[in-house]
Protein backbone atom coordinates (compact mmCIF):
# COMPACT_ATOMS: atom_id res chain seq x y z
CA UNK A 1 0.00 0.00 0.00
CA UNK A 2 3.01 2.04 -0.72
CA UNK A 3 2.22 3.16 -4.00
CA UNK A 4 -0.57 5.23 -3.67
CA UNK A 5 1.36 7.44 -1.02
CA UNK A 6 3.91 7.92 -3.41
CA UNK A 7 1.99 9.33 -6.39
CA UNK A 8 0.63 11.31 -3.89
CA UNK A 9 3.87 12.50 -2.60
CA UNK A 10 4.72 13.00 -6.21
CA UNK A 11 1.56 15.26 -6.85
CA UNK A 12 2.07 17.30 -4.58
CA UNK A 13 5.87 17.94 -5.54
CA UNK A 14 4.63 18.64 -8.77
CA UNK A 15 2.10 21.09 -7.86
CA UNK A 16 3.99 22.66 -5.40
CA UNK A 17 7.06 22.94 -7.85
CA UNK A 18 4.53 24.41 -10.42
CA UNK A 19 2.90 26.94 -7.82
CA UNK A 20 6.26 27.74 -6.79
CA UNK A 21 7.46 28.63 -10.33
CA UNK A 22 4.20 30.53 -11.37
CA UNK A 23 5.13 32.68 -7.81
CA UNK A 24 8.46 33.15 -9.04
CA UNK A 25 7.40 34.52 -12.72
CA UNK A 26 4.98 36.61 -11.19
CA UNK A 27 7.31 38.42 -8.62
CA UNK A 28 9.87 38.61 -11.49
CA UNK A 29 7.71 40.52 -13.61
CA UNK A 30 6.90 42.81 -11.02
CA UNK A 31 10.42 43.63 -10.45
CA UNK A 32 11.39 44.22 -13.55
CA UNK A 33 8.28 46.25 -13.94
CA UNK A 34 9.15 48.18 -11.18
CA UNK A 35 12.95 48.05 -11.39
CA UNK A 36 13.75 48.75 -14.70
CA UNK A 37 11.17 51.36 -15.76
CA UNK A 38 13.19 53.63 -12.90
CA UNK A 39 16.65 52.65 -13.93
CA UNK A 40 16.56 52.55 -17.79
CA UNK A 41 14.59 55.90 -17.21
CA UNK A 42 17.70 57.51 -14.85
CA UNK A 43 20.61 55.78 -17.82
CA UNK A 44 18.47 57.92 -20.28
CA UNK A 45 18.58 61.26 -18.54
CA UNK A 46 22.49 60.55 -18.49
Amino acid sequence: MTKPNNYSIVTMVICLIYLMSRWISTCFELWLNIGILPTTALLWER
